[in-house]
């Protein structure tokens, strides 16, 4: 398969008191997912899903504070200090990481374009994003 790569920048970020800061490959121009579940809708969390190898937690680990609920497959990490989500390992992709694009730094993103996932139809909506946690193989 020979596709043109994607070039991707390293984004930096965390939560609001700077203990949890993390880093992760993207594209400058990211395009993200808003979700309509419950949790998503009432925090605000816009969704940059990454293959795991593309995320790198720097600080914090000790800081964080995991809630599950519903089929527990998702761990939502939270600062335990501040209380954001900045991070998370989706349900949908529980092999890679889900970050909250307003929690990165400024200065590495050059567009945001955010689409919207419906939960209501969450197999549909989580077929059409399966590539996401997924690294792209080498040629």
């Amino acid at each position: 398969m020979n596709s043109t790569p994607i070039s991707l920048v390293t984004h930096r970020g965390g939560c609001h008191c700077r203990r949890v800061r993390f880093e992760v490959d993207a594209p400058a121009q990211l395009q993200v997912l808003d979700c309509n579940c419950s949790i998503c809708r009432m925090t605000g969390f816009l969704h940059l899903i990454v293959p795991a190898a593309r995320f790198r937690l720097l600080s914090g680990t000790e800081d964080l504070v995991e809630y599950t609920f519903n089929t527990g497959t998702a761990r939502h990490l939270f600062c335990g200090h501040c209380g954001i989500k900045s991070f998370y390992v989706p349900r949908s992709h529980p092999d890679g990481f889900d970050v909250n694009a307003r929690c990165l730094d400024e200065g590495t993103a050059t567009q945001m374009t955010v689409a919207l996932f419906d939960d209501n139809d969450r197999d549909a909506a989580t077929a059409a994003i399966a590539h996401l946690s997924v690294a792209p193989e080498a040629d």
